[in-house]
């Protein structure tokens, strides 16, 4: 029987293509095992502050790293009925944070949620979001041309990252929120095609609460109108433009109340603009989830053929994580400096689950490069 090819994005692609592809590949494989992976300068490969003391100590026995203990007098204090934006402005200049721009300040969601619900709100909102992400992926899986047979391996894969949304150490940090409500609106998501009607409104909905919690979820936003644009499914696109306009209305707002409690003597944050490439991406992606427990020989490479069993796997999943996750990575490449590596829980909930599928593209792109005549232009279609 002869094996289902039409998910394999490069089993029909011609010789001198898939043998460039397959050079770059392994340069960046080469690359990735020894380019620095760091949380600050001069630190290669070291473990976050943040991670470290989590995995070292318990939470109630240990003082909190300077940003998460910034964060929990926030809470503390709007929970007490403070302002949010008054308390902000008090608790940066105290500690010397930069209160200029005004996009140095977190916005307001999630210090109300928490100050609201409490710890033990927290516990459960974590164990349903990671509930909802895995339940969401397993059904998407299902459905996805050729992912059936990796489906264990990837949910196994996604639980790896995924799981780090339980350490209530890192509750109150944003990005932990918004990248596994990232994870949740990607797997929700199902695209319009010629054989189903598409279905967006709960990844819609996921999206808009990563989007309030942290604005580092809008490129996804854009990224999805994008899409649905190109399909020309131009219902979903305004509601994904939509949300974009009302966030963009938001944050105005937000930035106007942080300006309006701003001094001139305020501390002025660093350009965030850094150009650190390469490291940039696998720094921010392995040390913000299990890989960082890998030697740096093996953790690098394992992002980069990750991202190619993204772009090996063609279905509607598969060109979205590529676009998804090599956009955040090109980003990372740009912008960032050593020190905002957590950016990275942005994109690692779910990246792994590329990792299940780099094993079938990296023997096809092989078969491709070894093939000894061109494929016919049929065959290549797709």
């Amino acid at each position: 029987m002869q094996a289902d090819t039409t998910w394999d994005r490069f089993a029909g692609w011609e010789r001198w293509p898939a043998r460039i592809l397959l050079a770059l590949v392994a340069i960046l494989v080469a690359f990735s095992a020894v380019v620095p992976i760091s949380a600050s300068r001069g630190h290669p490969h070291a473990t976050p502050p943040t991670v470290a003391a989590a995995l070292k100590k318990h939470p109630n026995e240990r003082p909190r790293d300077a940003d998460l203990a910034l964060y929990d007098r926030v809470i503390e204090r709007v929970a007490n009925g403070d302002n949010y934006y008054r308390v902000v402005a008090e608790e940066h200049r105290a500690q010397r944070y930069p209160l200029r721009p005004a996009m140095a300040v977190r916005l307001p969601t999630l210090a109300f949620a928490e100050a609201a619900v409490g710890v033990p709100g927290e516990i459960v909102a974590a164990i349903l979001l990671l509930a909802l992400t895995l339940i969401a992926w397993w059904r998407r899986l299902a459905e996805e041309p050729g992912a059936a047979r990796y489906r264990l391996v990837a949910m196994a894969l996604l639980l790896t990252n995924a799981s780090l949304g339980l350490n209530r150490t890192f509750f109150v940090m944003h990005e932990l929120w918004a990248g596994m409500l990232l994870a949740l609106a990607f797997g929700l998501h199902r695209p319009r095609s010629a054989t189903r009607p598409g279905r967006y409104l709960g990844a819609l909905i996921a999206a808009a609460l990563a989007l309030a919690i942290r604005e580092h979820s809008l490129p996804f936003v854009l990224l999805m109108a994008a899409m649905a644009a190109w399909r020309r499914d131009w219902r979903e696109a305004a509601a994904w433009s939509a949300l974009v306009v009302i966030f963009a209305l938001a944050l105005s707002w937000h930035l106007q109340q942080v300006t309006a409690v701003t001094l001139p003597t305020d501390v002025r944050s660093a350009p965030w603009i850094a150009l650190r490439g390469l490291s940039g991406f696998l720094s921010n992606t392995v040390l913000s989830g299990s890989l960082r427990f890998l030697p740096h020989w093996i953790a690098g490479p394992v992002v980069i053929l990750t991202m190619l069993g993204w772009a090996g796997w063609r279905s509607p999943a598969g060109a979205l994580g590529t676009l998804f996750y090599g956009g955040y990575g090109t980003a990372f490449m740009i912008a960032g400096r050593p020190e905002n590596y957590y950016w990275g829980v942005m994109i690692v909930p779910a990246l792994l689950i590329g990792l299940a599928f780099a094993p079938r593209a990296l023997v096809s792109l092989v078969r491709a490069a070894r093939r000894d005549g061109p494929q016919s232009a049929i065959s290549s279609i797709g």
